[in-house]
């Protein structure tokens, strides 16, 4: 897909950052941090939702894994969503698409970005994520009528 030149990478949005390898969180908190961007950083389900519910602003994205531990990015975003019903999400997996999608665990139009990616590709997806029109969606993050 061409990027126009020029193009903001950056913003000034609160992201939630739920990823359980060390590695790729700090990878992917520094890169978005760079950015502009206010990163709130958790290692499991568990500890993003008790971290969003600490936070009193506003947490415009929800990046998260899609498989992780006990609860996964799906179920985060359900339970996210129905305190932030304006939160939008970006799925990431090691897994493609396919397989996730295969397996249930995702449905066909949710976004997602495969791992491994690199800052800046990251920060053009959440971008693009953060700027399209806001979707009426149903459980767990999924479009309505998908």
């Amino acid at each position: 897909q061409a990027r126009p030149v020029g193009a903001a990478l950056g913003g000034s949005e609160t992201i939630l950052l739920v990823e359980d390898e060390a590695a790729v969180r700090e990878v992917a908190a520094r890169g978005l941090r760079e950015r502009g961007y206010t990163v709130i950083e958790a290692a499991s389900g568990e500890e993003a939702l008790d971290l969003a519910q600490g936070h009193k602003g506003t947490i415009h994205l929800l990046l998260t894994d899609a498989v992780l531990p006990r609860i996964d990015g799906p179920e985060v975003y359900a339970r996210l969503r129905a305190r932030r019903p304006q939160v939008k999400v970006l799925y990431v997996s090691g897994y493609p698409d396919a397989a996730i999608i295969e397996q249930g665990l995702l449905r066909p139009g949710v976004r997602f970005l495969q791992k491994p990616f690199t800052p800046e590709t990251l920060a053009w997806r959440v971008r693009e994520v953060l700027d399209a029109p806001a979707e009426v969606r149903g459980e767990k993050g999924f479009p309505l009528g998908a």
